[in-house]
């Protein structure tokens, strides 16, 4: 004989109680088809990432259009973690519809959800294994507000905005602010992409916050070598002859 399995535990989160509401009533309605524990609410992204990293969650109701932090970056950031649950959005649009699969989310309801079609989207979840949920990446259609670390099995959110350089080393990349240094496992080259309006590649290995350059100088003894230092930090940044150019052109338009 089978063991019972255990009930789904679920996170509800969007920003308007109305819409909470109505999916526990669904979710109500369905308990003799799945077994299913809801362990909170949310009603925006970062509290959504607060309660995921307060107690296990299986699976997360996911409204996408939310103030502040939206559902889809929210889903970026849950794939950041090493047992990330799985992701059900459900919205009032179909627009999001190819970014949330983008996010291998494993169903894409419309508002109001209908029992049926949370049922099926719930069964398949709990048929998730975590094998499966280890591929959720964190592709993301826009430029992020946050970068996030996973700093023993915690996530730390890095306002894009308090980054100061971003500097790749081997695999990883050092995200520096004016407080501390932070290494996550991201391409140089992708962060540049999603951020182009923010930073300016300096060097082969670096790319810096634009509005943050505070002063451009030469290196001693060194016609060619040039250097920069960013507010809120001392440390001199390489120029790398190419990019000088360009960094030259950059100050000048300003």
């Amino acid at each position: 004989m089978n063991a019972p399995s255990l009930p789904l535990r679920v996170l509800i989160v969007d920003d308007e109680a109305p819409a909470r509401h109505r999916l526990r009533d669904v979710l109500a309605d369905c308990a003799c088809q799945l077994q299913v524990d809801i362990i909170g609410e949310a009603d925006s992204g970062l509290n959504a990432l607060d309660r995921v990293q307060q107690q296990p969650v299986d699976a997360v109701l996911l409204d996408i259009r939310m103030p502040g932090m939206d559902g889809l970056e929210c889903a970026a950031h849950l794939n950041q973690l090493s047992a990330p649950p799985a992701i059900i959005f459900s919205t009032a649009y179909d627009a999001y519809a190819c970014q949330a699969f983008d996010l291998n989310a494993v169903d894409y309801l419309l508002k109001p959800v209908r029992a049926d079609r949370l049922v099926r989207a719930l069964s398949r979840a709990h048929r998730l294994n975590s094998a499966t949920l280890d591929h959720l990446r964190d592709a993301h259609p826009k430029a992020r507000t946050h970068l996030s670390v996973n700093e023993k099995g915690r996530i730390v959110l890095i306002p894009v905005a308090d980054i100061l350089y971003l500097k790749a080393e081997l695999k990883y990349v050092t995200v520096r602010t004016a407080a501390r240094e932070f290494l996550i496992e991201e391409s140089l080259t992708r962060l540049e992409n999603e951020f182009a309006d923010a930073f300016l590649r300096i060097h082969r290995n670096c790319l810096v916050a634009s509005a943050r350059i505070r002063e451009i100088g030469k290196l001693p003894g060194d016609d060619d070598g040039h250097f920069l230092r960013l507010d809120g930090l001392d440390e001199r940044l390489m120029v790398s002859r190419r990019q000088y150019s360009a960094l030259r052109e950059m100050v000048r338009a300003f």
